[in-house]
């Protein structure tokens, strides 16, 4: 079985359709070492004028409180609008810094081609058996011990940098808070840059393993390759029969699962979706679909099985242009099909009693 064995490294087309799929290498803590450093030094350029703004609404809220009668000339609201407006204008800059960060970050890895593919749910998802492999498997490991040395490494920093200053910080108890405060925040900002700086490494070493993780995950077998390069390598005729075949086919087993279904739903003469319920089901599924000539051999097919057909247009439209052939309804569409499969098993229960 060696020759199903994934050593071989992932095609241009294989990578393509991975990309296509939401696919990438990409790591969530080099977003965060970036926006982080851009925060810090976006507080670094902005701070002065923040804390100028923040305390200017301050003391003007404390002036309007110290002087009940203003306000209730100039009203509560427009005490908290002043200083809203004052707070989002001292916070903007920074949250538009952070933001540019942010998508420069993604960009950087992963490049500008949004895909909506991955926003879509997968049932695949919600397999246990994949959930156990990823709390249990190595990627498990390799997150928990990313998170030890993120603490410690953050740890470290900060003691090494408070600990030889501890004095120095005794000092500042007792000092005005015009002294005091910038003094603190000239500290805090010193840590948080150099924890920054570290964190930033070790986003790097996850970005090369997240990496890594996604090229060993796109590799293929060596009969992968072999079948891939003799489809690119087919004449576009050939291409074009292998897709023909391959419509009739399904056209084929769709035309075998009509005798299987309860009812089947027609706009008259254009649609005929045919729909079977079961008890295995949680709804409905659409087995088999069509319009115009399709439709009518929907129809026929029906009619010679016994399969009741029922009109109904605008039901008819919506599941066609909605759901796909093996899919289950959407909600939105129970209470019509419902609606229809009772009539269908009334009358069936009709047919079945003899005359």
């Amino acid at each position: 079985m060696a020759g199903h064995d994934r050593t071989e490294k992932a095609t241009p087309k294989k990578r393509a359709e991975a990309r296509k799929k939401g696919q990438v290498a990409k790591s969530a803590d080099f977003n965060g070492a970036v926006v982080l450093l851009a925060s810090l030094l976006a507080l670094s350029a902005f701070g002065p004028g923040l804390l100028q703004r923040v305390g200017d609404a301050t003391r003007r809220i404390l002036q309007l409180v110290a002087t009940p009668s203003v306000v209730g000339q100039e009203g509560v609201g427009t005490v908290l609008r002043d200083a809203g407006t004052a707070t989002a204008q001292a916070v903007a800059p920074i949250a538009f810094v952070c933001l540019i960060a942010g998508v420069v970050a993604s960009v950087l890895q992963v490049g500008f081609k949004p895909s909506a593919h991955a926003l879509k749910p997968d049932p695949k998802r919600l397999n246990p058996m994949s959930g156990a492999k990823q709390i249990f498997g190595p990627h498990a490991f390799f997150e928990a011990g990313k998170s030890i040395a993120k603490v410690l490494v953050v740890g470290a920093i900060a003691a090494f940098a408070v600990l030889p200053k501890l004095t120095a910080l005794a000092a500042l108890v007792g000092m005005p808070p015009v002294v005091l405060v910038p003094e603190l925040a000239r500290t805090v900002v010193s840590i948080a840059q150099r924890a920054a700086f570290a964190y930033l490494i070790i986003a790097l070493a996850d970005y090369g393993y997240q990496r890594w993780r996604h090229e060993k995950g796109l590799r293929m077998d060596k009969q992968e390759v072999k079948d891939e390069h003799k489809q690119a390598e087919l004449p576009a005729e050939v291409k074009g029969m292998q897709r023909r075949r391959g419509m009739e086919l399904a056209r084929a087993r769709m035309m075998d699962a009509v005798p299987t279904a309860d009812v089947v739903v027609t706009n008259p003469t254009h649609f005929s979706v045919a729909l079977r319920y079961s008890s295995e089901a949680l709804a409905p599924i659409v087995v088999a679909k069509g319009q115009d000539h399709v439709a009518l051999r929907i129809r026929e097919l029906a009619r010679e099985h016994g399969v009741l057909v029922v009109p109904n247009p605008p039901l008819a439209r919506t599941l066609h242009a909605t759901v796909d052939i093996g899919k289950m309804i959407p909600e939105d569409l129970y209470h019509a099909v419902a609606e229809l499969l009772a009539y269908v098993y009334r009358v069936n229960a009709a047919r079945s009693v003899p005359a």
